[in-house]
């Protein structure tokens, strides 16, 4: 539409103004972020961090797999967020790679969450080995003996890998385990197939005994929930990987740490990194602050928000105040300075302030409630150690907003 004076529209609407999408020019402009691709949930990392002892256990589960004719079954178990999958597919890829002038190998990883059937697993498996098989009027029994067949004609050993398995034993039983574990029967004892089955729960008691005996008791890893140093670890792997040099401390890697903790979900630890990057670079800086990890982490379902903090004694209360006027701007505060902080605002509040046995007790009860979070590191200066109190999960403005209203009136009672 033409320009009246080259400032409005015909209908009287003024073009907008390029100030407008300026938001447009901070999105992907580098101040922060390097590279994205190191946060999504499907990137593999060139190693697996905090996980040196499973991923030996693993192997040795898996070790026949190296030999010319040996065939291994393996079942990895563990909560959501603990590295079933990443460890297996890195597995796959090492194995592949690093025995390959002693065996081909080669791997499909079939998602049971999306083909929940026995013929959808097998199509998935047959589509890996040869892209261009026929599918129409073929029964599971075909297409298994189509597997049979490409396998003993290829030179190749396929480790095939059932993610979310459990999802394919509720709807269709384990009888696709029993026939894949017996597709080298009667094939001179050569193996051509190893099979790992992935899932959050005790696959074992979806299993038929026959196919139990087969898989051995013994194959059976469960990866455990990681606690807030496997967090950091993966937070700093991430972070070195995807962000700019000097965009972020260790500060603020454990903050972010401490915000996944309750969780234990190394894709929450993700998550929570990349969504404070990207704050800090729509706002247009360059480092990211404790606020933009304390913001992202406040929209995780378990968040300081949802933890009543209205039935908390006044002093304790206070002390809480304390900590969250100063981690406005640093990511951690130690014991001594809520000491001073604490006085003062007594002061404010015109009460007189309570000891230090009673001052800990109000930081232990607040550590109880994972309002606040605590670790014990040596004092900068001088000697011994002391405790340092983070607050991961919330904005501490929003929660001393809460209190300069809780106070005044607990006060009065």
């Amino acid at each position: 539409m033409a320009l009246s004076n080259g400032r409005m529209f015909n209908n009287g609407c003024r073009p907008p103004s390029p100030a407008m999408s300026d938001y447009l020019d901070r999105i992907g402009a580098g101040l922060v972020i390097a590279d994205t691709e190191p946060f999504n949930f499907d990137f593999l990392p060139p190693e697996l961090v905090m996980r040196d002892e499973e991923m030996s256990q693993f192997a040795k589960m898996m070790s026949a797999v190296i030999s010319q004719n040996g065939s291994s079954t393996a079942i990895v178990t563990g909560f959501v967020g603990t590295g079933k999958s990443a460890m297996v597919k890195r597995y796959c890829e090492d194995v592949k790679r690093r025995f390959r002038d002693r065996r081909k190998i080669c791997y499909v990883i079939v998602n049971c969450r999306n083909s929940s059937t026995k013929p959808e697993v097998l199509k998935n498996i047959v589509q890996f080995l040869d892209p261009r098989h026929p599918f129409r009027g073929l029964g599971s029994g075909e297409i298994l003996s189509s597997v049979r067949k490409i396998l003993r004609s290829s030179s190749e050993h396929l480790i095939i890998v059932l993610d979310e398995v459990d999802h394919l034993l509720r709807r269709s039983g384990d009888d696709i385990l029993y026939e894949l574990l017996r597709i080298d029967e009667g094939y001179n004892g050569h193996g051509t197939l190893s099979l790992i089955l992935i899932s959050q729960e005790q696959t074992l008691d979806f299993l038929e005994t026959a196919v139990i005996s087969r898989f051995g008791r013994s194959n059976q890893l469960r990866l455990e929930r990681y606690d807030e140093a496997g967090l950091m670890a993966i937070a700093k792997q991430r972070a070195g990987l995807g962000l700019v040099d000097g965009s972020y401390d260790d500060g603020i890697l454990r903050l972010v740490a401490q915000a996944a903790t309750d969780i234990a979900d190394a894709r929450v630890v993700i998550e929570l990194l990349e969504g404070a990057a990207k704050r800090a670079e729509l706002s247009g800086r360059s480092v990211i602050e404790p606020k933009d990890v304390q913001s992202v982490a406040n929209l995780q379902p378990t968040n300081v928000e949802g933890i009543e903090i209205d039935d908390l004694p006044p002093h304790c209360m206070m002390v809480l105040l304390a900590v969250c006027r100063r981690l406005k701007t640093v990511n951690e505060i130690a014991t001594g300075d809520v000491a001073s902080l604490y006085k003062v605002i007594c002061e404010e509040f015109e009460v007189d302030a309570k000891g230090h046995t009673t001052l800990w007790k109000h930081l232990k009860r607040l550590e109880d409630r994972s309002i606040l979070v605590a670790r014990s590191a040596s004092i900068s200066q001088g000697r011994g150690r002391t405790q340092f109190f983070s607050l991961p999960a919330a904005l501490p403005t929003n929660i001393e907003k809460r209190l300069e209203t809780l106070i005044p009136a607990r006060l009065r009672r």
